[in-house]
């Protein structure tokens, strides 16, 4: 009996640490499942409220079930980012030396399902004949083939069912395919042939949401990434502040070609929308340059956000401290992408 006792008191002891551990790290999930849902249900605000607060005052008519259509809008502007940052920032990591091999669970799965629905709710939209269906009834699915928005609809929805079975299967990669092609179904889309030099702005368009997928889903993608070496440090050596910090540093070269691509894309599909004389006027006259002002404000707080995190990056003794500013990063850029989903539910403006 004495033998034992040392041996059971011991043990019990040594798994104390462990389970001080687990509820530490269960109450930080919780937080951070808490923090999730409250940043998802401000995003989810902004498409739902956002039509009738942009409209107020300035006379325009939103057409039917815009809310509804900006939200539909946000999820699948959002399950183009998580793809496509995941697969940017593994061709980040081949060039990071000593870079572990064990990555964060991709959420490319999930992503495409949720894309998969949105897709397929706005193509019944489109079915109907750009109205809220109230029923099975309403959808005419032959339709669909009989319209340019309803083949790019259709595009949308098989685009992301393909990218749901490239991402289970043993070549993720071929992820790029069906993500390039939501990408330019997007973009055209957004600029029908009744409008002028419909190319040029489609161009505009497919540069804007391809530079905006990488930003938000690699930074995404690399704080994910960085938290999961973290928690699996202990599985062999691994010197995260070295690593981390060659992988956010390598991003943010990279984050700051996409911002300059994205500030020169959005000006010029702007002034081909609203004139150089009436771009001020329109801002605050129009729903369109209400949400398009709202949007620019939030950029700016991003860009804010991104260059503390630079100055960290590169100042401060941990340069993993970098991370909290990130963070913050993520979550207005969260909210930007709702913005951009209002743009999409508004009636653009007129060339005055």
């Amino acid at each position: 009996m004495s033998l034992i006792r040392p041996t059971t008191d011991k043990s019990e002891g040594d798994e104390s640490v462990p389970r001080e551990n687990s509820r530490e790290n269960g109450a930080d999930g919780v937080a951070r499942a808490v923090a999730v849902l409250v940043l998802v249900a401000v995003a989810a605000l902004i498409p739902l409220l956002g039509p009738r607060a942009a409209l107020d005052g300035t006379g325009e008519a939103a057409a039917p079930g815009a809310a509804g259509i900006g939200v539909l809008r946000t999820v699948l502007f959002a399950a183009l980012c998580v793809p496509a940052g995941e697969l940017f920032v593994a061709r980040l990591l081949r060039r990071v030396p000593g870079a572990p091999e064990r990555m964060p669970r991709s959420w490319a799965p999930y992503a495409a399902a949720a894309g998969f629905l949105a897709a397929l709710g706005l193509a019944s939209v489109v079915a109907t004949g750009n109205l809220m269906p109230s029923g099975a009834g309403d959808i005419d699915v032959g339709g669909l083939y009989a319209t340019r928005d309803g083949k790019l609809a259709l595009l949308e929805v098989n685009a992301f069912a393909a990218m749901g079975l490239c991402a289970l299967s043993r070549r993720p990669g071929t992820q790029v395919w069906p993500l390039a092609a939501i990408a330019v179904a997007e973009a055209l889309r957004a600029h029908p042939t009744t409008e002028h030099s419909p190319l040029i702005g489609s161009g505009l368009t497919l540069v804007h949401v391809v530079c905006a997928s990488l930003w938000v889903g690699g930074l995404l993608h690399v704080l994910r990434t960085l938290r999961h070496w973290h928690r699996t440090r202990a599985d062999g050596p691994l010197d995260l502040t070295a690593t981390g910090a060659a992988l956010l540093g390598l991003y943010a070269r990279v984050a700051a070609v996409l911002l300059a691509a994205l500030t020169a894309t959005g000006l010029c599909s702007t002034l081909r929308r609203m004139p150089p004389e009436t771009v001020l006027e329109q801002l605050t006259a129009t729903a369109y340059g209400r949400a398009l002002l709202a949007k620019v404000l939030l950029v700016v707080v991003v860009a804010v956000l991104a260059l503390v995190a630079r100055v960290r990056l590169s100042r401060a003794s941990d340069p993993l401290t970098a991370c909290a500013p990130a963070r913050a990063e993520v979550a207005v850029l969260g909210l930007v992408v709702a913005a951009s989903a209002l743009l999409t539910a508004l009636p653009v403006p007129i060339r005055w």
